[in-house]
């Protein structure tokens, strides 16, 4: 939301907003551009009928006085995904969907679009090296949307894919998440089914193949788009640096590496050759991808250590992130830690899906908030509930900050990487700091 006030303020828009409570980084980037509220909380007097529109987010609750004020008002009232919507109806739009791999994907297309010089603009959930905000709205012919299934608003419980109608589709895969709002698995990809019976008459829709819930899926979708299955690049490990292998046997050095990363590039490449990126245009720009921010972001490197932070926190996420790494050194033990810390992967009826999930990690830890349990208002959770549905024999269990820095600090790091995964901040830890300790 903060991020498309200042893109609407940049475009010469007069925008004004409120919260109860505003961290940073947004209110730092909110300030710069002098668009913090004066006082923070809600007040109806705020909202007077010459606005031309209320833009709610999902942070709002649908008894919000400002949002009762507009209402009462007759004033236009839209989600965000509405709004980016009527701001793209005239454009290309090009949406990355699944519940994993969005925002890495997204972030290609947009590295690469950049590269090559082409006008676009874009919605992306993380910040990107060369893009000042994590939202653009101007004249562009083409959008890249990150497309969330995550609800659209209080007052408007379809999930946000379901508003863009895109020209482009990618689906990356299905792996049940947000259990709060979708109770069961079923009905979590009922709406995957609705986005793909949603796309518009000659859409063109690219899914990853080796995701069966996804083939079935796609399998009864509407006669009227293209569907095109994905795999992989081919690639190769050489002294810890991945090289995508093309079709013509060329080599491609990388920044990125891991199956799963292979696989996005993949999904990226087609939706850059439907805007107009020739194949060697790609390949030259995507050397210089570095990845998104959390997302398998370097913390340290020594000749014989690295430690890594990753966004990953659903259990498909876990997986791939962990075994991304430990293919990359595949000579080196690796301690992954992971942070519950999302109301499914803090909620007992979830937790036996992560069977498996750290399987290919030398040591597991995992660590969990009480205090986060009880801001989500959920019941506590025994310790060794987390190991059982883990299923891991070198797995230990940490609800302290520092009992895991403790742990951390009593491996000897040589020839060993360390992996910390997290929506979160693990009780805000310092990463640097923590690793300059060993």
């Amino acid at each position: 939301m903060h991020n498309l006030a200042i893109a609407l303020h940049l475009k010469g828009h007069q925008v004004s907003g409120s919260d109860d409570e505003i961290y940073n980084p947004a209110r730092d980037r909110l300030a710069k551009y002098n668009l913090l509220p004066a006082v923070m909380g809600w007040n109806p007097d705020r909202i007077t009928g010459d606005l031309d529109c209320i833009i709610l987010g999902m942070h709002a609750r649908a008894d919000n006085p400002e949002l009762a004020r507009a209402q009462k008002l007759g004033l236009p009232i839209y989600s965000f995904p509405e709004f980016i919507y009527q701001q793209s109806r005239d454009k290309k739009r090009i949406v990355v969907a699944g519940s994993h791999g969005k925002t890495t994907t997204t972030s290609m297309i947009m590295h690469v679009l950049k590269y090559c010089n082409k006008k676009f603009d874009y919605l992306v959930g993380a910040q990107l090296e060369g893009f000042e905000t994590m939202v653009q709205i101007t004249d562009a012919p083409v959008i890249v949307l990150e497309g969330d299934e995550y609800l659209s608003s209080p007052i408007d419980r379809r999930p946000k894919i379901l508003h863009y109608l895109p020209h482009i589709a990618i689906i990356t895969g299905i792996a049940w998440d947000h259990i709060n709002v979708f109770p069961t698995f079923e009905g979590y990809i009922a709406e995957f089914q609705k986005f793909v019976d949603t796309l518009p008459s000659g859409a063109r829709l690219y899914y990853y193949e080796g995701d069966p819930h996804l083939r079935a899926v796609v399998k009864k979708a509407p006669a009227h788009i293209i569907a095109r299955a994905y795999e992989g690049f081919n690639f190769e490990v050489d002294a810890g640096q991945t090289l995508l292998i093309r079709e013509n046997g060329d080599r491609v050095p990388l920044q990125v590496f891991g199956k799963h990363n292979l696989e996005n590039l993949m999904a990226a490449y087609y939706a850059c050759q439907e805007a107009g990126v020739a194949s060697d245009q790609f390949f030259e720009a995507i050397q210089s991808f570095g990845g998104a921010a959390k997302r398998l972001q370097l913390i340290k490197k020594t000749k014989d250590f690295v430690a890594y932070r990753d966004f990953a926190h659903a259990p498909s996420k876990v997986k791939a992130t962990v075994e991304a790494l430990k293919n990359q050194y595949p000579r080196r033990k690796l301690v992954a830690c992971v942070e519950l810390h999302t109301f499914s992967s803090l909620n007992k009826t979830f937790l036996p899906q992560y069977r498996g999930a750290v399987d290919k990690a030398d040591t597991a830890y995992v660590f969990y908030s009480e205090h986060t349990l009880r801001m989500k208002k959920l019941p506590l959770i025994d310790k060794a509930e987390i190991q059982k549905h883990f299923h891991h024999k070198n797995l230990k269990v940490f609800n302290t900050r520092g009992a895991l820095h403790r742990a951390l600090k009593k491996h000897r790091w040589k020839n060993k990487n360390l992996l910390m995964m997290s929506s979160g901040t693990f009780d805000k830890t310092d990463f640097k700091e923590l690793t300059d300790q060993f």
